[in-house]
């Protein structure tokens, strides 16, 4: 994979930060925007369903990755095709088709092997992208496990899984900052869009080292950064997430991204970013 440019990136603020800046004239417009989208807004079917389950939700990712308007007749369906092109959408639909690149490639390089290739996402939502990435191989070829803490997303996936007919395909409870040892131990983890949501940095470098102890030999660690995002004050102000409050995100630098991995003791680490800009994907192997 191509090494991702040396060029440093500004160092990422909270945006704690940021709503502390807001002064009074910025939070009566935040307020009216949270109003409008409240009100008027719920006639989206994906803004109502970010309202139920946090914009930050594997439900929500899910409804994203479909990328269908829904909602109330002409009007509804408009405002849902104006959310669904917004610009962080559209990078975590093509962060996802990068996603799948990087894992059919990561997949290739093992050749399946006796017991085939072993993929766990540790917060993995419906984990409807996985789902695809199944469908392409063979039964027996690939394994998958989901874990979420969402339940509801974790119902839905397995209800879509059923739906299709795919087998090799688990869900489970489990907490991605505190992992349960996978048996046998995967030979892929992912971690996708949920280090964007940690403000503390020591937090995402201690996730990285623990799974590279849950790795089987030759394993690697595929995990998402958000680099850059043009809507960050938009999103602290007026989305709420999963948990009922606004909805924080921090970017960070890739380069910041790939020293937690090489900290962490892994060999080859090397980082591509998707088409839209906003993300990139970090490959790290034992």
């Amino acid at each position: 994979m191509t090494k991702t440019s040396t060029t440093q990136e500004p160092r990422h603020r909270s945006n704690t930060a940021s709503r502390k800046r807001t002064g009074p004239l910025n939070r009566v417009r935040w307020a009216a925007m949270r109003a409008l989208l409240g009100t008027v807004g719920r006639a989206s079917a994906g803004i109502r369903i970010g309202f139920r389950h946090g914009f930050d939700s594997g439900s929500m990712l899910d409804y994203v990755y479909v990328d269908k308007a829904g909602g109330f007749p002409v009007v509804g369906h408009l405002i849902d095709r104006v959310y669904l092109n917004a610009i962080g959408w559209r990078a975590v639909r093509a962060r996802r088709e990068l996603l799948k690149d990087v894992l059919r490639k990561e997949i290739a390089r093992r050749g399946g092997g006796d017991g085939g290739v072993r993929v766990l996402d540790v917060a993995s939502g419906p984990g409807r992208y996985l789902q695809d990435l199944l469908a392409e191989y063979a039964p027996g070829t690939l394994h998958v496990e989901c874990r979420d803490m969402d339940r509801a997303g974790l119902a839905q996936g397995e209800r879509q899984a059923a739906e299709r007919g795919l087998t090799g395909i688990s869900y489970a409870y489990g907490d991605a900052l505190d992992p349960a040892p996978g048996s046998p131990a995967p030979d892929l983890i992912v971690v996708s869009g949920l280090y964007e949501l940690l403000l503390d940095d020591s937090v995402i470098a201690a996730s990285v080292a623990r799974l590279r102890g849950m790795l089987a030999p030759r394993g690697a660690l595929v995990f998402t950064t958000q680099t850059r995002h043009p809507q960050l004050e938009f999103i602290a102000n007026v989305l709420p997430n999963r948990e009922g409050v606004l909805w924080e995100m921090t970017c960070r630098p890739v380069e910041l991204a790939e020293q937690w991995a090489a900290q962490a003791g892994f060999r080859e680490v090397a980082s591509r970013r998707e088409s839209v800009g906003l993300f990139t994907v970090t490959t790290a192997r034992r």
